[in-house]
């Protein structure tokens, strides 16, 4: 008896960021499946804005994000790490200016 193979039948995956307000930075929020990036606007909206969450969505095919391996942390992010002088202790806030 020979087994059929597995066909995936599920739309692509896509990644939705929500603004809360104006102004304020995009958050990730979840994922949805669509088509299409219209559709995939139109179910974020449904699923992550319904009761007036956000004023601005983004959705990003999880396929077009590339992020770094746990397993690259110390050579990734060495070269940074001895620059100490790009931190904020080494500089004084002039008078006058508010800090937040």
């Amino acid at each position: 008896m020979s087994e059929t193979p597995m066909v995936d039948s599920q739309w692509p995956l896509w990644e939705v960021f929500t603004q809360g307000a104006h102004g304020e930075p995009f958050e990730h929020a979840g994922s949805v499946h669509a088509a299409d990036a219209e559709q995939a606007l139109q179910n974020a909206r449904d699923v992550y804005a319904r009761r007036g969450e956000a004023v601005n969505l983004w959705v990003v095919p999880t396929t077009a994000i590339t992020a770094s391996a746990p397993s690259d942390a110390g050579p990734f992010f060495e070269p940074g790490n001895d620059k100490a002088y790009r931190h904020p202790q080494f500089y004084k806030v002039p008078r006058g200016v508010r800090v937040f």
